[in-house]
């Protein structure tokens, strides 16, 4: 399966997830008169989801993203290009550096997603997308974006052979 199809299919389960939350959800934020998403509950549950069924990708998640970071930064350096953090921030490529790292790790995120919705709804037995919307990215975008401008700027400055 194409790197395209991958991404559809994992969108398209993604946003069936969400569509299949969202009744349960709008109620809860009813009859509670609160939205999870802003509440000190998902605080609370994050101990919660470091335990139970799927803990295993707080770990995985963030380890992928960093080596996909290093390959990134890697490539950078080696092109020439200004350290990733650098050029997203204050470069005249900001909307390319953004799009090279959402096409390397858009999979990743939307699967992180999806993992999260997933592990919510076994553990505490419903599923909230928008903490799956946070968390989920948060653990793959921050490993991310340091590795790749970390191993940039060390690479850059490591005489070549």
């Amino acid at each position: 399966m194409n790197d395209r199809r991958l991404t559809l299919l994992l969108l398209l389960l993604v946003a069936g997830a969400i569509v299949l939350a969202a009744p349960a959800v709008l109620r809860e934020a009813l009859a509670r008169g609160e939205i999870y998403l802003f509440t000190s509950r998902l605080l609370t549950d994050i101990p919660k989801r470091l335990v139970g069924p799927g803990h295993f990708r707080f770990v995985l998640q963030p380890i992928v993203a960093t080596l996909l970071g290093i390959r990134d930064g890697r490539s950078d350096a080696l092109a020439g290009r200004s350290p990733y953090l650098t050029a997203l921030v204050t470069g005249p490529g900001r909307l390319a550096a953004a799009r090279s790292a959402l096409a390397a790790v858009a999979n990743l995120v939307l699967m992180a997603i999806l993992l999260d919705l997933v592990s919510q709804w076994l553990i505490l037995g419903t599923a909230y997308p928008g903490a799956a919307l946070v968390v989920g990215p948060v653990l793959i975008s921050a490993p991310y974006v340091l590795a790749r401008a970390l191993t940039c700027r060390w690479t850059a400055s490591r005489p070549r052979c």
